[in-house]
């Protein structure tokens, strides 16, 4: 495939803009990122895109690649483009800042509305917390803890397209991180707030985020771990 031309079709403006299409050559090994810089350094040179490691690090270089959401710096483009076509459009589900970038405010603003941050409790414990290597928690938290907020199951979930103020895949698996975290001193209010509307019970299970997920993690299973502990924090509290 190498030499043979690539047509790419990258979404520009804002809400209301259009597609632009642009013509290069491909190249052994290209990424996608690799694509949308040599557009934007010999074709477009206001091209607006996000990137910084270049290594699957960062995440910030995520966007919507022929429909779905990918980290462009990991993916090659002999493994997606459709009969020689590249169609690059901003993450869904968030608002359009210019072409390939959009605003992660509304994004990061749901981890808060989750209790996505640690709680340590207004008293320092007496001793440290003992957190067992092989404990069912302890396991729990390593399937999600190693979420980088790329927002990538965020632009796949159906849901959050539908539903404005479901607090969605990512702050909802940070969430469950802490809810089994044995140092946390937060989960009476975490509890809450991920069962209240727009929280853990508004997911269908539609597994996109899990399907998607660069870091082969599995939010689904994490928000229906939540549902449960929310389910059992509610029978406690009426009985």
């Amino acid at each position: 495939m190498t030499g043979t031309e690539l047509t790419v079709r990258i979404w520009r403006g804002q809400e209301d803009g259009e597609f632009q299409t642009y013509r290069l050559a491909t190249r052994a090994a290209q990424t996608v990122l690799d694509v949308v810089t040599e557009i934007q350094r010999g074709q477009e040179p206001d091209l607006a895109y996000r990137y910084a490691c270049r290594v699957g690090m960062c995440g910030s270089c995520a966007m919507t690649v022929n429909g779905a959401p990918r980290w462009t710096c990991r993916t090659r483009v002999s493994a997606v483009a459709r009969k020689g076509i590249l169609k690059l459009q901003p993450l869904r589900n968030l608002p359009v800042v210019k072409d390939l970038v959009v605003d992660m405010t509304t994004f990061f603003v749901k981890w808060q509305k989750a209790k996505g941050v640690f709680e340590p409790g207004s008293v320092p414990l007496a001793d440290f917390a003992i957190v067992k290597p092989n404990s069912a928690e302890r396991r729990a938290v390593d399937a999600g803890v190693e979420c980088i907020g790329c927002g990538i199951c965020y632009s796949a979930c159906d849901v959050v397209a539908w539903d404005r103020d479901y607090l969605g895949p990512a702050a909802l698996n940070r969430a469950w991180t802490l809810v089994n975290d044995v140092r946390d001193r937060g989960q009476t209010e975490r509890l809450a707030a991920v069962a209240a509307v727009g929280g853990c019970h508004s997911c269908h299970t539609h597994m996109s985020c899990t399907r998607l997920c660069p870091k082969n993690l599995a939010p689904t299973y994490a928000i229906g771990g939540l549902k449960r502990a929310s389910a059992r924090a509610a029978l406690k509290v009426t009985t």
